[in-house]
């Protein structure tokens, strides 16, 4: 059992009056904390297994943000000499430009759908032969939409994988700090829009960093763990076959994956 209760406060990314600068600026330090702090290092070899399991490399990535976690996992593939992997980025709040500049770098492995998707009810030709991953996502769910979530990914019968990169401890994101200011920092002279606004939330005012702290705490105490993951899947019955585990990355932080493959 976690030793933390769940808890499901509110994330100033998740508003919808929060203007795009705000939510920007919060995902794309994100992205490059994933990337420069080397996070997602430790999940290629579950990921790679579970896509051998469920026998496609074609992913639709749910709430990709920014697109770091597909870019990441997308480029280790590659650097691995492993068969390579296709991801289409989806998101409720599509961000074209950055999703537009990972598909310039990587034209083979990105692609996108530029309209708003829900992940309740993926449309039928955009689920069609791929599998699902929800990679730093889940968390944002509150329960009763994460089990509709996940309804809709065994609907579509290609399995599902999910990821996070910590468990519920909302020390565990201190471990984010290392990266994760030089990338908030760094974020307004890297970004593709709203430069001036992304600098005076990041430079002149304590905004942008109070507001990444604050959903980066709540987010550890949104996270779920294996138990609750299992009791939402449990409803399924046995047509699929779950999977827990734990990855690592420095310094001394460990995230979890939860993956369904159809039996």
């Amino acid at each position: 059992m976690a030793p933390w209760p769940r808890a499901q406060l509110f994330e100033w990314n998740d508003l919808s009056r929060v203007p795009d600068a705000v939510r920007d600026t919060i995902v794309e330090s994100l992205s490059r904390t994933l990337e420069w702090g080397h996070m997602l290092d430790g999940l290629v070899a579950p990921f790679a297994r579970f896509l051998d399991e469920v026998g496609t490399r074609e992913v639709l990535d749910i709430g990709a943000g920014a697109g770091g976690p597909a870019r990441i996992l997308a480029r280790a593939f590659i650097a691995s000499g492993r068969e390579p992997v296709r991801f289409v980025l989806t998101d409720l709040h599509p961000r074209v430009e950055a999703w537009t500049a990972a598909r310039a770098e990587l034209p083979a492995a990105i692609a996108f759908e530029p309209s708003p998707v829900d992940a309740t009810a993926v449309p039928p030709a955009l689920a069609a032969g791929r599998t699902r991953s929800i990679i730093n996502v889940f968390h944002h769910f509150p329960p009763e939409l994460a089990s509709a979530v996940l309804r809709d990914a065994v609907r579509s019968g290609r399995g599902v994988f999910i990821s996070e990169a910590f468990e519920r401890n909302p020390l565990a994101f201190a471990r984010f700090s290392l990266a994760g200011l030089p990338a908030l920092y760094a974020n307004p002279w890297l970004t593709e829009r709203d430069r001036l606004a992304k600098m005076a939330l990041t430079w002149l005012t304590p905004a942008a960093l109070g507001m990444a702290i604050w959903d980066g705490v709540v987010s550890t105490l949104r996270v779920y763990d294996e138990r609750e993951l299992r009791a939402m899947v449990a409803p399924f019955g046995d047509g699929h076959h779950w999977v827990y585990g734990r990855y690592p990355y420095f310094p001394g932080g460990e995230g979890y994956f939860f993956y369904g493959v159809p039996a």
